[in-house]
């Protein structure tokens, strides 16, 4: 369903107030991810990715892959671009159809327990909205989070994940039940920390680097640098950056709403193996008999390894 906001600053929400969060689940999350808070999004799904490798098993699938220690970068534009393509047009577009295709065949290759499953669907849904509750530039809509929820528990029921609660509030206690059980160190979690760690400093110059790695350490929670084995995040560091972020919402909510989603702008400098665009087909990991697609630019560039943590 495409839209267009109402005048003024907030006719997006106005737009999102008149729509159902169940039936019209995905226009609503659109608006929400793609015009109101990509940068929100954005950051706040780098984090969700992050948490989930605090989980043992899911950390040690990732460690004996070896996709995040020699293609962090592809793994990581892959994952985002799958689940941005389903955002912009739809699970049940041709598009979208695809990208869940192409998301079944990536899982299919492994075996990963439902409640792991569960839980990664989680932080897809969770993580944004306490993160827009902190720093966004406006208050959600109950519409919005409603709509986050059914929109990716559809997302779950396609990709064959059983047993999704059918209740915001049931998904939202199993994913802090499932971290109070599951988050706990391990030479997986720490050796794939340090690989996604790595890959976060190589989208900045150099020189700018250290500074990066101890921005990432201050936004981790106490339960996430335990079960890395990370060090404690600085508390000057933290609060600088909880209000360089607060400011920039105070700005935002000055500018004017964004017309055209920024879901799959093609311009972000995060996705740099499809300099010259992509189709969902050309993502994830291939069968080893399959060819690399062609005339994609994609390159699947062996990331250095990374540095140990005792360097922090």
């Amino acid at each position: 369903m495409d839209i267009a906001p109402k005048r003024g600053r907030f006719g997006w929400l106005a737009r999102i107030e008149e729509l159902d969060p169940v039936r019209d689940c995905h226009t609503i999350h659109r608006i929400t991810a793609g015009h109101e808070f990509p940068f929100d999004y954005q950051r706040a799904l780098e984090f969700a990715l992050f948490r989930t490798y605090c989980v043992p098993s899911i950390s040690e699938l990732l460690q004996k892959t070896g996709e995040f220690e020699f293609r962090p970068q592809k793994r990581y534009d892959d994952t985002s671009l799958l689940m941005a393509e389903m955002l912009e047009h739809g699970y049940d577009s041709p598009r979208g159809r695809e990208s869940l295709r192409m998301v079944n065949r990536m899982h299919g290759r492994y075996t990963i327990s439902n409640d792991d499953m569960l839980y990664v669907l989680t932080t897809f849904i969770y993580e944004p909205l306490d993160w827009i509750d902190r720093f966004g530039w406006r208050r959600l809509h109950p519409n919005e989070r409603l709509a986050a929820f059914h929109f990716y528990r559809n997302v779950g029921i396609r990709m064959g994940i059983k047993n999704i609660p059918d209740s915001f509030q049931e998904f939202a206690r199993f994913k802090l039940d499932y971290e109070q059980q599951h988050f706990r160190f391990t030479e997986s979690n720490h050796r794939v920390g340090l690989y996604t760690l790595a890959l976060f400093e190589s989208w900045f110059p150099r020189p700018l680097r250290p500074a990066v790695r101890r921005g990432v350490l201050a936004m981790m929670d106490e339960s996430m640098a335990r079960a890395f084995g990370f060090p404690a995040g600085s508390l000057t560091v933290r609060r600088a950056l909880h209000r360089g972020l607060r400011t920039r919402a105070r700005v935002e909510r000055w500018l004017p709403k964004r017309r055209v989603s920024k879901t799959t702008s093609g311009t972000n400098r995060t996705y740099p193996n499809y300099p010259q665009g992509y189709t969902p087909a050309d993502l994830g990991v291939r069968p080893p008999s399959s060819p690399a697609p062609t005339g994609t630019g994609n390159s699947e560039t062996v990331h250095p390894r990374a540095e140990r943590i005792t360097k922090l």
